[in-house]
């Protein structure tokens, strides 16, 4: 279910959104997370991030640097974030939980 409020702009709902999100830095209009993980978990949570972006439409930059894994989500041409993109932060966070947890 959407709720949208009248009396805020879309700018302000997003900005709350990503204030839920731990870990996450806003460089312009992209957002970025680094997650200290192996490279098995790298591997499980790429193939979880991808079902969820491929759902959405969505083509996050993901990349593994010694021991990290690099998440950057948004189009940093100029496009402002936009709800698809906060929300694929978050089934990315619900998949960096899944895969260390277990």
């Amino acid at each position: 279910m959407r709720v949208l409020f009248s009396s805020r702009s879309k700018h302000d709902y997003l900005a709350d959104a990503l204030t839920l999100l731990s870990g996450w830095t806003r460089e312009g209009e992209q957002i970025r997370r680094t997650l200290v993980i192996d490279d098995t978990q790298h591997a499980a949570l790429t193939e979880r991030v991808k079902v969820v972006a491929d759902a959405l439409h969505l083509r996050p930059e993901i990349s593994r640097r010694s021991d990290s894994t690099q998440i950057r989500v948004g189009h940093g041409n100029g496009e402002p974030l936009t709800e698809g993109e906060v929300l694929l932060a978050a089934r990315i966070e619900d998949a960096y939980r899944a895969v260390t947890e277990s």
